[in-house]
């Protein structure tokens, strides 16, 4: 099994959308192993987007993504990341394909209601950030 991250973004938390993604999610295999409902703070956004950092979005993603509440959800199934990145779409909202959650949720290439890790290595990185060792045990069958 493979683990990856899921953020729920502050625009689809607003929205109420957390519930629908969940079930998308849960649909397609992934099994939850822990979701942590938090508000960012500026310098704890600045971290975990640090390989932004020379962007010039990173300023208004930061702004973003401190403005309201996220979700933040470890997931495991077999092809994780990869799985997750193609349910979710493209980054673009207005480009992403139809069903997937970023065209259902998201408005364009910011407000795209998830964040999802890009490969094995930043999932590792993400999911350390959000949950302790402890807290990502995989549970018993």
């Amino acid at each position: 099994m493979d683990s990856t991250l899921m953020l729920i973004k502050p625009d689809a938390m607003q929205k109420g959308a957390l519930g629908e993604i969940l079930s998308a999610v849960q649909k397609a295999g992934f099994t939850v192993r822990n979701l942590k409902i938090l508000r960012l703070r500026a310098a704890e956004a600045k971290e975990f987007y640090s390989e932004h950092r020379e962007r010039p979005f990173f300023s208004d993603l930061v702004e973003f993504m401190t403005s309201g509440e996220i979700a933040a959800i470890a997931l495991e199934r077999n092809d994780a990341v990869a799985t997750l990145r193609k349910l979710i779409g493209a980054t673009d909202s207005r480009l992403a394909d139809p069903g997937s959650i970023r065209a259902r949720f998201g408005t364009d290439n910011q407000r795209n209601a998830v964040h999802a890790s890009d490969s094995t290595n930043s999932a590792r990185r993400e999911l350390a950030f959000f949950f302790s060792t402890r807290e990502l045990i995989p549970l018993p069958d």
